[in-house]
């Protein structure tokens, strides 16, 4: 279950979620989505699979990191997306979550470079998490 308990701003400051972690959560949400798709893409045909794929990916990960700052694989690997620049520790609303869902993407296309930000970034920020102010966080 998804909790909606924020993130003390204690925890901004010290703790932040690592590689292996957030992975194993984008693992997780990817094998949904992989499922969830498939599963169109029987109902409803071949054409057109791709775009409606990035759709749902966009507007879940929109969804849950706007609402709640968690999807349902972050949940399940305990961490959370949180504002680090206006209301820190509280999510990041569904303007800044697109932006994030779509900045991914641009991370993702030059050679995971903007995943593997994080590894030698202070912050632990991947360049989505730059762009839009969020940080990734254990959930307490």
């Amino acid at each position: 279950m998804l909790s909606t308990v924020s993130v003390s701003e204690s925890s901004l400051t010290s703790a932040r979620s690592g590689f292996w972690r957030r992975f194993a959560a984008a693992l997780i949400d990817g094998i949904a989505l992989g499922v969830v798709s498939g599963i169109l893409r029987a109902v409803l045909g071949s054409g057109g699979g791709e775009g409606l794929g990035i759709v749902i990916s966009l507007g879940y990960y929109t969804y849950f990191h706007g609402k709640t700052g968690q999807t349902p694989g972050d949940a399940v690997m305990s961490i959370r997306v949180v504002d680090f620049r206006d209301q820190p520790g509280q999510p990041i609303g569904y303007g800044r979550a697109l932006g994030r869902a779509l900045m991914s993407i641009v991370s993702g296309v030059v050679l995971l470079l903007g995943y593997l930000w994080m590894l030698w970034d202070d912050e632990k920020q991947t360049w989505h998490d730059k762009v839009v102010g969020s940080v990734v966080v254990p959930a307490r």
